[in-house]
């Protein structure tokens, strides 16, 4: 059994609205993060982690669009890291083999790209979604004046979902937790206890949602992916 859990209880502060319940196509960007796990054949549980004033609200969702594998909606914590702490805790630890983390502000995930994750972090223990920086990188000041370059080869965008083994990954929050440590992303965390992250390079549309400007592009692409699915 594989498990995901959706990270949906940001504050969203740079888009200046709840972005997760922003419409796309007339549905939440929750739904469209969580129907690429309902609609993944490796994806056998879904838990969704959310802010304690929207659980009612997740919940309506789950039950009104059948998500029939959301097994939990829980309370996230102040931190991302306390949220995906949360999320594990609510897994059924039996069976479960390889849990996926992903955020619900990208709601372009496919089930094809879920499931090549799952079998790249199969063969490595753990694997993430990722992209090559194709732009020049600078590094500036504070005052946005530019102090040095920043040799881009090697450099990658890291994405979700991040998908670990539930030993690998229980182990690396485990760790966290007694430390009191804080981190971004779960990639750090499996890091931090000295394990290497294979990365899939993904050449597909799954950008996060973060200011208003993406809705629009978004919506473009699922356009575009139902283009496709009519011509075949």
């Amino acid at each position: 059994m594989n498990s995901a859990i959706i990270v949906a209880a940001g504050a969203s502060r740079r888009m200046g609205f709840d972005k997760i319940f922003a419409m796309l196509h007339g549905k939440p960007v929750l739904y469209w993060s969580i129907a690429g796990f309902q609609e993944c054949a490796d994806i056998h549980e879904i838990i969704v982690v959310t802010r304690a004033e929207k659980l009612d609200e997740v919940k309506k969702l789950v039950a009104a669009e059948k998500l029939t594998k959301v097994s939990a909606v829980v309370e996230g914590g102040a931190e991302r890291h306390l949220s995906v702490w949360n999320g594990l805790r609510a897994i059924h630890a039996e069976g479960s083999q390889f849990v996926a983390i992903h955020d619900a502000a990208r709601p372009l995930i496919t089930p094809k790209l879920i499931s090549a994750c799952i079998a790249l972090a199969k063969k490595n223990g753990s694997a993430c979604c990722a992209s090559p920086i194709p732009d020049t990188v600078k590094r500036a000041s504070h005052e946005n004046l530019v102090t040095e370059d920043v040799e881009r080869q090697n450099l990658w965008a890291m994405q979700t979902p991040q998908i670990f083994s539930s030993a690998l990954i229980m182990q690396a929050y485990a760790s966290l937790m007694a430390r009191n440590e804080l981190v971004t992303d779960e990639v750090s965390a499996i890091q931090k206890i000295g394990k290497r992250v294979a990365l899939l390079e993904n050449d597909d549309y799954n950008f996060k949602i973060t200011f208003p400007r993406d809705l629009p592009l978004a919506e473009q692409v699922i356009d575009i992916r139902n283009g496709q699915e009519k011509k075949r």
